[in-house]
């Protein structure tokens, strides 16, 4: 399936003949050649989208779940397949694989259930102080929508965009990345094995330019949900400002940790690393901003320095390895350029700071750690989006949230203290999407996911997940009409 496209429930060749080369990031060897869409195909898909969006909009929410349950038993059934694969191309852990995987799972289950509720909710009678009129409510699909989706993880973002797409009742055409496509064209074969209706759902590959573009500017869109860099979502905005759509943007993020003087030490290790170096630090959430008081810094420094370095690095098929390689060359690139920037600027080195030894080959970073990082540093306001974490003391709980607030972005936190009481005040002051107190970064569809400030536009996740793409319509008359 590698060599087309998916589009009207077929494998399809890409009209340009075009392909993209997909590499794994531990060996720097290509391991498959995907076709390359063009906006030829994008046109195609969404026509084929536009033509099933006459009849999918039109069933039950009971019928709707009935087929996102029949996906999730078919990715349950595949599980340590589609983990292997996501692996392979985006070179982390086994282990992490399978945790996405487990929570597309969850994902997808959870929108069959709301779908299923959708048939209730509708022709809700709505109280109106206004005597002598009656109204009520109807909740109906967006339409036919554009979802771009990132290389961190494949298969659960996408997971959290195509679920309620669908609960909802709409079609899609869906943009995977270019350098993380393979796990989600798997999603099309998963589509065909359940009978899924034909042009539902269609796949995409491609660049940015040529395939995202087209994707956005497309008259026959209704709304496009985006996940990636700030620079890009930008991008996607201004397009379809200009045609007045529909957008939900998951963009970046340069997250706090908060450790309070109370805090347990090895516990706030073991979170502070899970919350940086997981995913090799390529997490829009990483926690890449440790807030530490003063009273406790040297010990836990000493800590997490050597934590850190004990941390093993590897091919994510190796046993025991806890950090793969960057995704692709480019992320690499960066990563060690902001790397060497905070070399440049004189910042304190902990630890880390190179390109792993003993690696011939791979995108392997050493997790990178930087002390007394000044406010004004791009390591401290930039998303680096890898292994690297910068580190400041403070000496007050409201010096400490003052920090915390003081950014850009306004994604994700998280709070180590044994007092309860202080966690949840500090809590409520932050200025974030999702805040973690004493715990790693566990997200649940139950729950929202999305930012504050440059962090985004809207909501991915529990009921604001599905209402992002159910348009709302009130239908009112005067009682002696009825």
């Amino acid at each position: 399936m590698y060599d087309t496209l998916f589009i009207n429930g077929d494998w399809v060749a890409a009209s340009s003949g075009k392909t993209l080369a997909v590499i794994n990031p531990a060996t720097e060897a290509v391991i498959a050649e995907v076709a390359a869409g063009s906006p030829a195909d994008i046109d195609s898909a969404v026509s084929a989208a536009k033509a099933a969006f006459t009849h999918w909009s039109k069933t039950s929410g009971a019928q709707r779940g009935a087929y996102l349950r029949a996906i999730a038993r078919r990715i349950e059934a595949g599980a340590e397949e589609l983990a292997a694969l996501s692996s392979g191309n985006n070179g982390k852990p086994l282990s992490e694989a399978r945790i996405d995987i487990d929570d597309a799972i969850a994902t997808w289950d959870y929108y069959a259930g709301l779908a299923e509720q959708l048939d209730a909710r509708q022709n809700a009678e709505v109280p109106l102080a206004m005597p002598g009129y009656r109204s009520s409510s109807r909740l109906e699909p967006a339409g036919v929508v554009g979802l771009i989706v990132p290389w961190n993880f494949p298969f659960v973002t996408t997971a959290w965009k195509v679920a309620p797409a669908l609960a909802a009742g709409c079609t899609l055409v869906l943009k995977p990345s270019e350098i993380t496509p393979l796990v989600e064209l798997q999603l099309g074969a998963i589509a065909q094995s359940v009978g899924l209706p034909a042009g539902v759902i269609n796949i995409v590959c491609g660049s940015g330019s040529d395939v995202g573009s087209a994707l956005t500017a497309h008259p026959d869109i209704a709304k496009i949900s985006f996940t990636g860099s700030n620079r890009v979502g930008e991008i996607v905005m201004q397009s379809l400002a200009k045609q007045v759509k529909g957008l939900s943007l998951e963009l970046g993020g340069k997250s706090p940790m908060l450790v309070m003087d109370d805090a347990d030490l090895d516990q706030a290790t073991d979170w502070i690393l899970g919350g940086i170096f997981y995913n090799a630090g390529q997490m829009c959430s990483a926690t890449s901003r440790l807030l530490v008081h003063e009273s406790i810094a040297p010990q836990l420094l000493q800590r997490l320095k050597a934590a850190t370095e004990a941390l093993k690095l590897g091919d994510a098929f190796e046993e025991g390895v806890q950090m793969g390689p960057l995704t692709s060359k480019a992320q690499f690139d960066t990563v060690m350029g902001y790397i060497e920037r905070g070399q440049a600027e004189g910042l304190t080195l902990l630890t880390g700071g190179r390109r792993a030894e003993g690696f011939e080959r791979g995108y392997f970073i050493e997790p990178t750690i930087f002390v007394d990082v000044p406010t004004d540093s791009a390591l401290w306001r930039e998303e680096i989006f890898g292994p690297v974490l910068c580190v400041r003391t403070f000496s007050s709980e409201a010096q400490a949230i003052t920090l915390a607030n003081d950014s850009d972005f306004g994604l994700a936190a998280g709070i180590i203290s044994q007092d309860n009481a202080k966690a949840q005040r500090i809590a409520e002051q932050l200025q974030a999407g999702h805040i973690w107190i004493n715990s790693l970064q566990l997200v649940c569809p139950e729950t929202s996911w999305g930012g504050f400030k440059r962090s985004g536009i809207g909501r991915e996740l529990g009921p604001w997940g599905l209402a992002a793409y159910l348009e709302v319509k009130h239908i009112t008359q005067p009682l002696a009409e009825l």
